[in-house]
């Protein structure tokens, strides 16, 4: 059972092999699917630029909703400047995100669409002339492969239905020797059954084994034609390969925040400001602002002093007659 599964897989196998008829047409769909890559991870990133941009609106309406409460929150000094310093990383680590947004939009994206459009030409009835080019390039060569294929596997199962046909002569001829119920004539006959199609068989392998020689006479100017064309299709692979990487490492360079300079230079500002929580000066700054340290006016005796009297001007007086006549 174990060797008819290994057969069956060997033949299956076999089946799918780049060198039989029509299978390299996953080396020729290879271009429409690159071409398709393209296509997801344009979309893909565009997503995450959508995120990124989202997550810089978030932050900056984060940071514009606590500012006012953080403000005219209770705590002072150096312990009010850091939750303020909090609000405002926010804010530019908002800027910083925002800046993703629009590379990965405009950059990295509009960087695969032209090399996208560079590469990749559409024909006018649809599909790509590079795909088209790899497809005829193969079907020229493994026209004349497929033709001797089909040749031989006439010549083959022409040799096998002749074998059976031996098999069951042989078999008839063995049956009928030395049964006493068949005449000495009808095994005699039997017998000359069995020579005809002895010869025949004969006949039909010398015919199949020369087919089979001229195939693989053929098979080494096959490869070499089939690898030509394979080896163009793997050069522009190779590029398309290469260029990608190219794109995916600008992405990644777009989103490692980890070694943005403005991204640890936000966090390292943030984390001075931190450490630059001082409880005692905070709590010396209360005390001379609002506790026992403040200037004030002790009680004290205050001598008594006489007001200076003002003498009264002319017209000062002249109007206070005028009222009184009144």
């Amino acid at each position: 059972m174990s060797t008819l599964s290994s057969e069956n897989g060997s033949e299956d196998y076999n089946s799918r092999s780049f060198w039989m008829p029509g299978n390299y047409q996953r080396t020729v769909k290879r271009t429409e699917d690159s071409f398709q890559a393209c296509n997801d991870i344009v979309t893909c990133f565009q997503e995450r630029a959508r995120v990124e941009r989202q997550y810089a609106q978030q932050l900056s309406e984060w940071s514009y909703k606590w500012k006012p409460v953080v403000d005219s929150s209770p705590l002072y000094g150096s312990l009010l400047k850091a939750w303020q310093c909090f609000l405002s990383s926010a804010d530019r680590l908002a800027s910083l995100h925002a800046s993703i947004c629009r590379s990965l939009v405009s950059e990295d994206g509009d960087r695969v669409r032209t090399w996208q459009k560079d590469t990749f030409h559409k024909k006018l009835f649809g599909g790509f002339k590079e795909s088209q080019d790899t497809d005829m390039g193969f079907a020229r060569a493994q026209k004349p492969w497929a033709k001797r294929l089909k040749k031989l596997d006439k010549a083959r199962r022409a040799y096998h239905k002749v074998s059976r046909k031996e098999q069951a002569a042989r078999e008839r001829e063995a049956h009928a020797q030395g049964n006493p119920d068949v005449a000495i004539e009808k095994q005699k006959k039997i017998q000359e059954e069995r020579e005809v199609v002895q010869q025949e068989a004969e006949k039909v392998r010398a015919r199949y084994e020369k087919v089979l020689e001229e195939v693989n006479r053929y098979a080494p100017r096959y490869m070499e034609e089939m690898e030509s064309i394979f080896d163009q299709s793997q050069d522009e692979e190779r590029k398309r390969i290469v260029f990608l990487k190219q794109a995916f490492l600008s992405i990644h360079k777009h989103l490692d925040i980890t070694n943005n300079e403005s991204v640890r230079a936000v966090y390292n500002e943030l984390h001075n400001t931190l450490m630059a929580i001082d409880e005692q000066e905070d709590l010396r700054w209360w005390k001379n602002t609002h506790g026992p340290g403040m200037p004030t006016d002790w009680p004290h005796f205050q001598e008594w002093t006489p007001e200076k009297k003002t003498k009264k001007g002319k017209k000062e007086v002249e109007q206070k007659g005028t009222i009184e006549r009144r």
